[in-house]
């Protein structure tokens, strides 16, 4: 925490705020169409803004603190993505998770899950752990090999402000009937930037979303 004095109804920020950094996969450019295609239409619909404001992606390490010295986490990255095979994606598409709506890409064509891409997250999680830095703003949710499920979020924290349009978006996306390939070869990797005038509140309302790098893998 920061030692200056706070102002009246001022919260105390975070070391290095207002930034967050998270790693993702990046579909390949089609799915990354679709994806944009459905949350377009749902902030023309419904003013929904959260899963827009991120690119296409199913997160590896969620929004982290990780210093202030991007050269690190991109060396960090370096060791444990240099050289490292890439994989087969499924899509199982459209399928409710927690409050919203993803494109679930975790499962293999057969039901199970890809181990692969559990792999992928895990390697990434242990090599930024030397990094990370105490956070409180927005809940920290550490990687649970268990617990992990890749995906691709169409709608998501705007339905903790409106649970009562759950099942008419679910209608709705489905509704559309977007085009989505089946599949991707899980290749691509990328950091990114993130910032947002207010962490502790509806983060995503103001959230800036800037590349710093990618990695392809093999």
């Amino acid at each position: 925490m920061h030692d200056e004095a706070l102002r009246p109804g001022e919260r105390a920020r975070d070391v290095g705020d207002p930034y967050r950094y998270g790693v993702y996969l990046r579909p390949d450019p089609r799915t990354c169409l679709a994806v944009t295609t459905i949350t377009t239409q749902l902030r023309a619909q419904y003013g929904f803004v959260s899963a827009g404001a991120f690119p296409p992606h199913a997160t590896l390490v969620g929004s982290q603190h990780l210093g202030r010295d991007e050269d690190a986490v991109v060396t960090a990255l370096d060791a444990v993505l240099e050289g490292r095979p890439g994989f087969d994606v499924h899509n199982r598409g459209v399928r409710p998770s927690g409050v919203g709506f993803v494109y679930d890409v975790h499962h293999r064509a057969d039901g199970s899950p890809n181990a692969e891409f559990v792999d992928l997250a895990a390697a990434v999680d242990a090599a930024v752990e030397p990094l990370r830095l105490p956070m409180n703003s927005p809940q920290v949710h550490g990687f649970d090999r268990a617990g992990f499920l890749a995906h691709l979020s169409l709608a998501s924290h705007d339905l903790y402000e409106r649970p009562d349009l759950h099942d008419e978006v679910g209608e709705f996306v489905t509704g559309l009937d977007v085009a989505v390939p089946q599949g991707f070869r899980g290749r691509t990797v990328t950091l990114y930037r993130t910032a947002s005038s207010d962490w502790s509140g509806r983060w995503w309302r103001s959230l800036v979303c800037e590349h710093v790098a990618t990695w392809t893998l093999d």
